[in-house]
């Protein structure tokens, strides 16, 4: 038999995320983020509950290439652009948009000149990640123009701290310079992550791009995705495979970091770190089972995590667990282990099965 462990996606979550999206920014258009297998939810049946969406953004040619031959008709932009003169014949075979990040590649452009394409021309605001220096920005509009290599210019930034509320200054002194450099151009922007959709009306412009959000956690610091009214789009859920029962004093899995100070029932459940879960989520992570909200104990193994089931009489062997989803956040999860819902729901790995709800 297979091992329990699923992580059960919920499309229904997924559109009406999207359609949350759209209430925070009606006057804008949507390009959904579905990066890394969509946020490790599937790339199509993702991109297929986000149909509604104006367009796609991700980084791999290789999934761009899947979402047009599905039959995807939307603008789709890669977001880390292209690499070498050779891939411009596939971007322009597939439709694909590309985001400019630096110059060689104004320059590849230049000297490509039979290829035309919607380009996103990006700057660096202060972020210091991807993006042409302000000072560059002139320069390399007026090259673009010249040689023809643009159907279409889509101005952008990405902030860096729109997340937390006490850096409203970063936001603000990024949009500064955004501004500043592109003063006197009329093109189209594109600026909002889903931090900013939430938090930054004013930053909302032509095109904004969520991704988080999507995907039912919270890309704030201060709200929960319940509070945002964002359903989790997905559920990694397991079962007990084994109980124990330890006496006071006994210890729990390697090295022993857990001690029970009295009598206890512990179960252990069919997921570790080799699934995804973090190796480094300590004792007291909240965790699910029959619903019942409990507690991890010790170090999580490679296979395997024990919990603690001594107030929960009802569990028994083939119990359910819930890893985080409906019911826990995955957000919340993330947060005990020192990390965020962005890599937990990322880094499931790939012999965790992936079903749709019912």
């Amino acid at each position: 038999m297979p091992r329990p462990i699923q992580a059960f996606i919920d499309p229904a979550a997924l559109t009406h995320n999207l359609a949350i999206t759209r209430q925070y920014a009606p006057k804008a258009r949507i390009m959904a983020v579905i990066k890394a297998d969509a946020y490790g939810h599937g790339l199509l049946q993702s991109a297929q509950a986000l149909k509604e969406a104006d367009g796609f953004a991700l980084l791999e040619l290789n999934a761009a290439i899947a979402l047009r031959e599905a039959g995807f008709q939307q603008p789709i932009l890669l977001l880390e652009g292209f690499f070498s003169i050779q891939e411009l014949a596939v971007f322009e075979q597939y439709r694909l948009s590309t985001v400019i990040h630096h110059i060689e590649q104004v320059a590849m452009l230049s000297a490509a000149k039979r290829h035309r394409l919607d380009l996103f021309l990006k700057i660096n605001t202060g972020m210091n990640r991807l993006g042409l220096p302000p000072e560059q920005f002139s320069s390399s509009i007026k090259m673009l123009i010249e040689y023809g290599c643009a159907r279409h210019i889509t101005l952008m930034t990405h902030f860096a701290s729109a997340d937390d509320p006490e850096q409203e200054h970063s936001v603000v002194n990024q949009l500064h310079c955004f501004k500043a450099a592109t003063e006197g151009y009329r093109y189209m922007l594109s600026l909002a992550n889903s931090a900013a959709v939430i938090r930054y009306p004013e930053t909302h412009a032509d095109w904004v791009r969520p991704g988080i959000m999507l995907y039912g956690a919270s890309p704030v610091s201060d709200k929960t995705a319940g509070e945002l009214n964002l359903k989790p789009a997905m559920t990694l859920s397991s079962r007990i495979i084994a109980i124990q029962q330890l006496k006071t004093g006994d210890s729990v899995g390697y090295h022993g970091l857990f001690k029970a100070d009295k009598p206890m029932r512990i179960g252990i459940v069919a997921c570790g770190y080799a699934d995804g879960y973090p190796r480094h989520a300590p004792t007291n992570t909240p965790i699910l089972i029959n619903n019942q909200r409990t507690r991890i104990l010790g170090r999580i193994s490679m296979d395997m995590l024990a919990v603690d089931l001594t107030s929960i009489d009802s569990a028994q062997l083939n119990s359910p667990a819930i890893l985080w989803g409906k019911g826990l956040s995955v957000d919340e999860v993330a947060q005990h282990a020192g990390t965020v819902g962005y890599e937990l729901l990322c880094a499931l790995a790939p012999r965790v099965g992936r079903r749709l709800s019912q």
